[in-house]
């Protein structure tokens, strides 16, 4: 069962924020130290103070508060998620527990074709043939994949083995623990037109959350 306030991403995955130590007051209360002052309750002035912040990039007063995550997304996404490294990241392990038959299907108009050179790519849709051949073909791939992994296991391979049969589109799951300053850079780098579509869905649903716990810090 998936709890009240979970995004859901792509065909098997989701985001939730499983916790919080995180306002826009702890951005105001880490800068105003300096001045050996101090904010109960957020007003105008450090509205205007988060803006400056921002605007002049100093930057470390938004690292005073911590989000923790609950994601579940396909291998590759995990992949390109995990390169950012200021974070604290556990991932379910395929050593210990049994792997699921979730697999990432993308919908038809996610089927694209890649056209240009390395660095300036642009990806435009396919015909409707085309589509359904690739989800077919991804179906069955991963069908024979994990029918592979399932008579490893029964044979008794190690899971830590068997697993080397499953392929990137596999669901994987992690908890994510990060300051508010890392996290908008997640956003700004993985939200981007040029991120690739479906990590693009799991910041989408970052940005969300993040902005319903710091609107004022979002805004800016």
């Amino acid at each position: 069962m998936i709890p009240d306030g979970t995004i859901r991403v792509l065909d098997h995955g989701f985001v939730r924020l499983d916790d919080a130590m995180a306002d826009d007051l702890s951005v105001v209360n880490g800068a105003r130290v300096s001045f050996a002052r101090h904010r109960d309750e957020m007003d105008d002035s450090d509205q205007g103070l988060i803006r400056f912040l921002m605007r002049e990039r100093h930057g470390t007063p938004f690292e005073h508060n911590a989000f923790r995550f609950h994601v579940r997304c396909p291998i590759f996404v995990a992949r390109e998620w995990f390169r950012h490294r200021v974070g604290s990241f556990n991932e379910f392990s395929l050593r210990y527990a049994r792997a699921t038959d979730d697999f990432y299907v993308p919908e038809p108009e996610d089927v694209r074709t890649q056209v240009g050179k390395p660095g300036a790519y642009s990806f435009e849709p396919v015909s409707d043939e085309i589509a359904d051949a690739t989800r077919d073909k991804l179906r069955e791939i991963y069908d024979a994949a994990y029918l592979a992994y399932e008579q490893l296991v029964e044979l008794g391979v190690a899971r830590e083995l068997a697993r080397s049969v499953l392929p990137v589109g596999a669901y994987t799951e992690f908890y994510w623990t990060v300051n508010a300053r890392s996290l908008m850079n997640f956003v700004s780098l993985r939200a981007a037109e040029t991120a690739q579509r479906e990590i693009r869905r799991y910041a989408d649903a970052v940005e969300q959350l993040f902005a319903e716990k710091m609107p004022v810090t979002y805004e800016a």
